[in-house]
């Protein structure tokens, strides 16, 4: 089981990176007592069928993991969602990409902690493969974006500790401003 927000944004943003895309979008939005999050990839995407079997437990895409034969992420997303108030939704076209939105109710008793962005963006980036990310937090009226090519341009390459513990130490300003206003 996940343990915040920031677990569940991570385990379904890998998903985009593990279909190949090129390009992932995640925007995590705080407003109106909701805390809703959307990934948009151009991954491989998922034909009509594999789309509708995203949600089973007992289905996992073949050849995604050798040693097992189930897939929880999607069926353990769409649990926390309900039992907290939120949806989920998912479009995905074979070919173009696929786009997740779900939400919560950020009031609700059982919805788990935020949890660490800071850490959980810090890991995406880091995440093996060529792709670009574009993280974007917005609180309110306020928000922050930042894009993996921008920080690779701003600190270096992403594989070294000191460039990683630069773009952790902006991106942890960014989330520090976003909550102080």
């Amino acid at each position: 089981m996940h343990a915040s927000i920031a677990d569940v944004i991570a385990d379904t943003a890998q998903n985009s990176i593990e279909a190949g895309a090129g390009h992932v979008s995640v925007t995590l939005t705080e407003r109106l007592g909701r805390i809703s999050i959307e990934i948009c990839d151009n991954g491989k995407g998922m034909d009509e069928q594999t789309a509708a079997k995203a949600f089973d437990p007992f289905y996992t895409e073949p050849g995604k993991h050798d040693k097992r034969k189930v897939g929880l992420g999607l069926p353990i997303l769409r649990q926390i969602c309900e039992a907290t108030g939120g949806s989920v939704e998912l479009e995905s076209k074979k070919g173009v990409g696929t786009t997740l939105k779900y939400d919560f109710d950020a009031s609700h008793i059982d919805l788990p902690p935020m949890g660490d962005i800071t850490v959980m963006v810090t890991a995406l980036l880091n995440y093996p493969g060529d792709f670009e990310l574009v993280f974007t937090h917005a609180k309110g009226d306020n928000r922050y974006s930042i894009a993996k090519s921008e920080l690779i341009d701003a600190v270096g390459p992403l594989d070294g500790i000191e460039a990683l513990s630069l773009a952790r130490d902006f991106i942890s300003s960014q989330e520090s401003e976003l909550s102080a206003s």
